[in-house]
Parts: C-alpha cells; structure tokens; sequence
C-alpha cells in the first residue's frame, strides 16, 4: 500500500515538475558577454559625448521636459546624468531617468552621482539579471548603451521592458556589431530578437560609430 501511496504522490508531483521546467528561460541561440563590474570611471571619456553624439541620440529619442526615461544598464550613470538634465521639468514637473543596473555597486555610484550633482530626478533602481522589474506603462523612451550584448536571457528582459513602455513609446540600443561573448552582437540577431518581443525598428544609424559603436537601432513599442 506504501508504494501505491508512493506512486501516486509521484505522479501528482511530476507534473509540477514540469511545468517548473517549463518555466525556465530558454537560452539565448547566441553566446553572450559576462555584465561588466569593474571600474566604472572608463566610460567618463571626456570626448565620449562628442563622439558618440549624445546630444542627437537623446533628440532622436525624443527625450524632452516631462519625459519618463529607462537608462537600462547604468553602470556609472555617463548616460542617465545627461538624460536627467535633458527632461528636468516639463509641464507638470515629472521627468525623470530610472537608472536601472544588475550591479548594487553602480547603483549606489548613481545614487551618489545624483546627490552630488543635484538631480533629484533620478531614481536609481536594482534590477535582476532577467528583469529590470519596471512598472508598467510608465516610460517613454529607454536606452540599452553597450548592454544588449550582456542579456543572458533577452526575451524575458524585453517582455518586461515592453510591459513598462507607453504605447509608440521609443527604445534605444547602441552596440557594436560581435559574437556575444566580445562584448558585441550581430545587429541583425538585435533586431529578430527585440521585433520577436513586439517591438517594431522604425530607424537606424551608425553615427555612433566614432565612439566605437557599429549601430543605433531605434524601436517602437507595437
């Protein structure tokens, strides 16, 4: 009788155990780069902003006073500080940058960057390796600056960033074209995998190019 007991708790069990499995994330069909966690200081290049035409990025994503703006991947804040003082105001006071980062130590950075600087409008955020854990349709515009190639698990980073994104909301990445584990990525794999998650690309240039940056893809959420 024990092991009829046995058997059928086993049979009960089984199931769940499969949909646990179901459950975890697919690998991506890509190698992938291991997130960077070193020193944040090289990314404050004096003429990185030139060379990498900050100024027009933040133009063509259409960042102006008022706007909500996801800076995800951080890392020292180089991006979220300029965007912070690009929508600082607007008509009802509420533009603000989400500094987002899977490092607790660039999240801290931010948060001190911002003290120091005095942009009380960002909110530096701890995401997880598969969820940068965004409120729902609260963004306008979102930036991945030599990031996409780190994501281990890009289809369920995206589902969530496309839940946190209004609708036409725009979404950025800036990247240099490589096999994943270079710290690049293939610009066409970029595109399959963001458009899969019901993004649809609406431009792209290679401006960025000075900064060493293969390409700007520019998507919309659909």
């Amino acid at each position: 009788m024990r092991s009829v007991r046995f058997l059928l708790s086993a049979l009960l069990v089984f199931p769940s155990l499969q949909g646990l499995r179901a459950q975890k994330p697919a690998p991506p069909q890509h190698p992938t780069s291991t997130p960077y966690a070193g020193d944040l200081s090289i990314f404050e290049a004096p003429d990185r902003a030139k060379n990498l035409q900050i100024e027009r990025v933040m133009d063509l994503l259409g960042l102006k006073p008022g706007k909500v703006v996801a800076d995800i991947g951080a890392g020292g804040g180089w991006f979220t500080v300029r965007a912070a003082k690009r929508v600082a105001g607007g008509p009802d006071g509420g533009g603000k940058v989400i500094a987002e980062d899977i490092n607790p130590a660039a999240v801290d950075a931010i948060r001190e960057r911002a003290i120091k600087e005095d942009l009380l409008n960002i909110e530096p955020f701890l995401g997880t390796p598969d969820d940068p854990q965004l409120q729902p349709n609260t963004l306008d515009a979102a930036l991945m600056l030599k990031v996409y190639h780190e994501i281990a698990h890009p289809q369920l980073v995206l589902a969530s960033l496309h839940a946190a994104m209004k609708p036409h909301a725009r979404f950025g990445i800036i990247d240099r074209n490589g096999k994943g584990d270079d710290h690049g990525l293939k610009e066409s794999i970029v595109r399959a995998e963001v458009e899969h998650a019901g993004f649809k690309q609406v431009a792209r240039y290679d401006f960025t190019k000075a900064d060493g940056q293969d390409y700007f893809l520019i998507f919309e959420k659909r």
